[in-house]
């Protein structure tokens, strides 16, 4: 059992390991800002899970004792991860377009960065 315990602990770290270095990997090789926020946020955060994950099966059944800190650590993560790159790319937004390299906004035809009206953009164009 201990063996079983062992390997599924080793996986988890390296497959914490793999989406850390893929996450770096997108970081240094894709082009532009947008494309290298999505390489660290979405497969470090992986990487970070697998690694927290192979802690919390370590601690419980090897150590006997149920850990909160990977748990809070894995919460903390998982929530600051996704509204970090959200104001990163609200800055790059603003920094480096304009409402016309915009893509179409949808339905509402709005841009909550810019605060594009439908008004504004029907101007813009004539």
């Amino acid at each position: 059992m201990d063996l079983i315990l062992e390997i599924a602990v080793s996986a988890f770290l390296i497959i914490g390991g793999v989406f850390g270095l893929v996450g770096s990997y997108g970081l240094i090789k894709l082009n532009d800002a947008m494309s290298r926020l999505h390489a660290p946020t979405k497969a470090s955060t992986l990487g970070v899970g697998g690694v927290l994950l192979a802690s919390i099966l370590h601690s419980v059944w090897l150590e006997g004792h149920l850990s909160v800190h990977e748990i809070m650590i894995t919460l903390f993560i998982f929530l600051t991860a996704p509204i970090t790159a959200n104001f990163i790319a609200k800055v790059h937004m603003h920094g480096h377009e304009t409402p016309k390299s915009l893509p179409d906004a949808g339905k509402d035809k709005l841009w909550a960065t810019h605060n594009i009206t439908p008004e504004a953009t029907a101007e813009e164009k004539a």
